[in-house]
Parts: structure tokens; sequence; C-alpha cells
């Protein structure tokens, strides 16, 4: 079976490895074009370029999708099935090209957490459980017919990037099972509104894109609330405060049940050894930050070498 695999991230770069690892025949890769990145602004290839050019896999990165010398020379691997891990919204002319169809791997139990950011929203919303999944693509993001899916456990104290480290390796092996499937032609296919429950699309739990916005701490919350919020957006894109004026983003902390005597977004401090801020009903305690122009340290290092204003 002759396989296109479509894909930029880390996160895809696991699944990649593993289809080779199994034996698989993956016949080109479709990433991401070269970027600018950091002060240089050096182009930067994708972690499945890297992957596949250490792997002699011949490599496609078209800026579009519908771009026509694109499609002839995609449909030229005369490719049996089309994988896609981490990718960009494809096209119809491209998720119909195989005989054997397109499937994704999707970092959620589908039906919920449809969406850019899966990873993210189920620490935010405070799941305790969450999973990968695998499906054919059809016209809407993440809503085609499932194949098959496995659960992972989320930690109360893990962060995004933790579960999103759990998922990565749980999901190649899901996809490498769903692939052996489609081979031999021995699978299920189950319609996500067989899944749905209660009014249908209502009750599903959506992961859109995350924007800064979306990163600002509210203080005026429950404790337990913003500290998932921190986890959920940690390492990336991390939740952030002001101090000072200053972006104050935070990567690790942990929660106080003690009452607050301050108004919720105020800090307290020693100076030395601890630096928390107010909540409705708590603190948080910061354990990891990184201020606006400075590296990314402990909070004891932090108070090392800044002095809090009141």
């Amino acid at each position: 079976m002759r396989i296109i695999f479509m894909g930029t991230p880390e996160f895809a770069v696991a699944s990649l490895d593993a289809l080779l690892g199994a034996g698989f025949n993956v016949v080109a890769v479709v990433t991401a074009p070269d970027k600018p990145a950091g002060r240089g602004q050096k182009l930067s290839e994708s972690a499945v370029k890297k992957y596949a050019a250490a792997n002699n896999i011949s490599v496609l990165q078209p800026e579009k999708l519908k771009d026509p010398g694109f499609i002839e020379q995609l449909r030229s691997f005369n490719a049996d099935l089309q994988v896609v891990v981490a990718f960009r919204m494809l096209p119809e002319i491209v998720w119909n090209m195989p005989p054997k169809g397109t499937i994704n791997l999707h970092a959620s139990l589908l039906p919920d957490y449809r969406g850019a950011a899966p990873i993210n929203w189920a620490v935010i919303n405070g799941e305790k459980q969450t999973g990968v999944t695998t499906f054919f693509l059809q016209h809407e993001i993440d809503t085609g017919d499932i194949l098959f899916s496995e659960a992972v456990d989320i930690g109360e104290n893990e962060t995004a990037g933790e579960v999103h480290d759990k998922l990565m390796h749980t999901g190649a092996g899901l996809l490498v099972k769903t692939v052996k499937a489609i081979e031999k032609g021995d699978y299920k296919e189950t319609p996500q509104r067989e899944l749905l429950k209660g009014s249908g699309t209502a009750d599903v739990k959506h992961a859109p894109k995350i924007f800064k916005e979306d990163c600002l701490i509210n203080w005026d919350q429950p404790a337990v609330k913003i500290y998932n919020h921190i986890r959920g957006l940690s390492p990336y894109p991390a939740a952030y405060t002001l101090l000072n004026d200053k972006t104050l983003k935070i990567y690790k902390s942990s929660l106080l049940a003690e009452k607050p005597g301050i108004v919720p977004g105020q800090h307290e401090s020693d100076g030395k050894s601890f630096l928390r801020f107010a909540c409705r009903d708590g603190f948080i305690d910061i354990k990891e930050l990184q201020l606006e122009g400075k590296k990314k340290m402990t909070a004891e290092e932090f108070l090392r070498g800044y002095r809090l204003q009141d």
C-alpha cells in the first residue's frame, strides 16, 4: 500500500516514525513551507520535513493546496491512502484523491473537542480524560466517520505539554493499528452522529484556535479554574497577567486554599521564596514564570533579581 503522509510539527513525527517502523511504504510527505524564524530570520524547516529528509522520503511543501501543480505532483505518486496528522484543512480535491481515502489522527475523543487546540481545551476545562481518534476525512473539519479511538487519563497536575507528549505516542500506535486495518479491509466506520447524545451537536465540546486574549488570566474566578487555565496553556502559548505594566507569563503554579485578604489580581510575596496572586477564593502560587524581555525561570530566581512594587 502506497501512503502519502501529511503533517508538520513534532506531534506528527512520532506517527510517521511509527508507520515506517511498522514497515509501511510512505512514498512522500506533505508539510508546511519553510518559514523565517529567530532573530536572524533564517528559514526553518518543519519537524516532519527534517525527519523525511533524514529518511530519504520525497517532500512536498505547497503554499496553496489547490495549486494545479501541487495536485498534479500529488497524483503522480499514485497513493492508495493518505494519512494526516497535525496539518492544515484539506480541500476535497486532495482528501478525495486516493482510492482508500484519507484518514486523520485527532488528539481528542471525538466528537468532543473538534478544532485546532483539543489538548489545550481539554486541560483548561479540567477534564480527567481525553484521547486520540482516527477517522476518515469529510467536508466539515473533524466530523468524519470514526475508525478507532483510545482514551488517555489527564493527571490533575499535568500541563498541556505533558498531555501532548502522552497523546503523541498513544496516537502513533493507534495510527499504525488503523492503517493495518485499512490494508486488510477489516474495520468498521462509526458516524459521529451515533455518538452524540442529548440534543446532538449542542452537547459537543469545542476546541477552537487559541488567541492572545484567551491567554489573559482573569483573577476574579475560582482558583481551580485559573489553575487549569495556566496548565492548559503551558508551555505554549502560556497564560499571562500584567506585573507593573509588563507581561508576566506563568508556566507552573500550585493552589493555596487560604482565603485572600486582598483583591483578586493583587500579589503577595516575601521578596525571596514565594510570589502568589489572589483569586476569588484562594491564591495561585507561582512556580515558574517569564517576565517580558527576560528568560523563563523559577519564582525564587525571579525574586532574587526583581524588586516587586506594591
